[in-house]
């Protein structure tokens, strides 16, 4: 609502109120009233409702899907609450659908109908408006495409009042049903989530060494340790007590894509968490820790120091990383990191190289063709249950937000340990 006032001037009542000019700076306008303070300041209320009417049709009439969508990620979703990974993960859904032809459409004019169609386009696949073929999301996934629009059409609809109702409480949420085989031609059971046995994975660090690949410590702390690409490559070496062979998690890596800078983070659900090890590990690590002292040596002035600085926007903190040579100058507010996983020259592994460089081995592996790096987590926890850990221990290892996800996810666990669990019976009743 517009501002005004009222004021006397000799016998006779002004009133005035801000508008905004063609170039949306505010002005006053000032209009004359009557001998009347009261008819006057009555004038005025009509005149604002007036000119607030009339400028809401205006905004609102060229205003696009699109373009509301980024009004709320300035306005509220970046301002707001969330964790920055949701944060981002929002915004990547949000330029996905601007991409769609329903993002160039006006606001005013997308109805539920056309809501509907492109969420069930998300949920069965189907043909998009190109011509080309879109497969299926995951339930998450169209659940984050549900949760941005509406979040985004409420806000439309207040505090911005562009449109009068929002047109996503009438769209379901509809997911396509699971196909299930009655019958078979042979009994084998499809393993899910997949993961790698041994033999494999000494294959995939022979060949990584063979090549002098740094992504080789991740990978060996992701199978003994099951962290996440970003917990790996984000561990610094206070992080690590080689003496009582224990980690602390406590943040991330990852590149944000919508800022296009590398960050540190806390991890996904913000929870710091212990995760103990054994002499292999121990004894990996030790190597790294005594190889980077010779490499550092090594490259002298060429070796790179890395750090991180923390930038605040629309209340929000990121901290971004950067690696700087030993010789040039560090700026008063970048903070040391003494990060684990390093190139020989000091710079930082990051996650999306050691992403890379993993399906890269898909294809030079027999056997590793559907192998990413968080297949490594899988085995790591199919390992643990499968000799015989307490399904609350490998939660709290992992991180999980409670045992149920652990047992979801991770049921298979191998075919060996459900064979044993079988016979447990077996055994109680004395029966060979």
């Amino acid at each position: 609502m517009a501002k005004g006032s009222v004021r006397k001037k000799i016998k006779k009542w002004y009133y005035r109120f801000y508008i905004e000019d063609e170039s949306g700076n505010r002005i006053q306008k000032e209009f004359s009233g009557t001998e009347s303070k009261a008819e006057t300041e009555s004038l005025l209320r009509k005149a604002m409702e007036d000119y607030d009417n009339k400028k809401f049709i205006a905004k609102n009439e060229n205003v696009t899907l699109s373009d509301m969508l980024d009004m709320w990620v300035e306005e509220e979703l970046k301002p707001g609450s969330l964790s920055n990974d949701t944060v981002m993960a929002y915004q990547a859904t949000v330029r996905r659908i601007k991409q769609h032809p329903l993002g160039k459409r006006k606001l005013r004019t997308v109805t539920a109908d056309h809501l509907q169609s492109f969420m069930d386009l998300l949920s069965f696949g189907g043909t998009k408006p190109d011509g080309t073929v879109a497969q299926p999301l995951s339930i998450g996934e169209i659940r984050q495409y549900s949760a941005v629009l509406q979040g985004a059409f409420r806000f439309a609809v207040f505090p911005k009042k562009l449109i009068s109702f929002n047109p996503m409480q009438y769209v379901i949420r509809r997911n396509q049903a699971e196909d299930y085989e009655l019958f078979v031609e042979n009994n084998a059971i499809q393993q899910v989530t997949p993961t790698i046995n041994h033999e494999q994975f000494k294959e995939l660090i022979a060949y990584f060494e063979k090549k002098n690949n740094p992504a080789v410590l991740p990978i060996q702390i992701a199978y003994y340790t099951g962290l996440k690409i970003g917990e790996a490559c984000g561990l610094d070496w206070q992080d690590i007590n080689l003496e009582e062979q224990y980690l602390t998690v406590r943040r991330s890596m990852r590149y944000n894509q919508m800022r296009h800078e590398v960050e540190v983070g806390p991890t996904k659900r913000k929870k710091v968490r212990e995760v103990d090890f054994g002499n292999v590990l121990t004894d990996i690590l030790k190597k790294a820790k005594k190889e980077q002292l010779q490499n550092r040596m090594k490259y002298g002035e060429l070796y790179s120091l890395n750090y991180y600085v923390e930038v605040k926007e629309k209340n929000r903190s990121y901290f971004e990383v950067y690696t700087l040579g030993m010789n040039e100058n560090v700026p008063e507010d970048y903070k040391s990191l003494s990060l684990v996983c390093l190139r020989p020259d000091g710079a930082y592994e990051s996650p999306s190289t050691v992403s890379l460089v993993c399906r890269s081995a898909q294809k030079k592996i027999p056997g590793l063709e559907d192998f990413h790096f968080h297949t490594l987590r899988h085995t790591f926890t199919s390992n643990l249950l499968s000799y015989g850990a307490a399904p609350k221990e490998v939660e709290e290892l992992l991180g999980h937000s409670d045992v149920s996800t652990t047992m979801n996810i991770y049921a298979h666990a191998s075919r060996e340990a459900k064979r044993s669990s079988a016979k447990l019976l077996d055994n109680a009743m004395g029966i060979d």
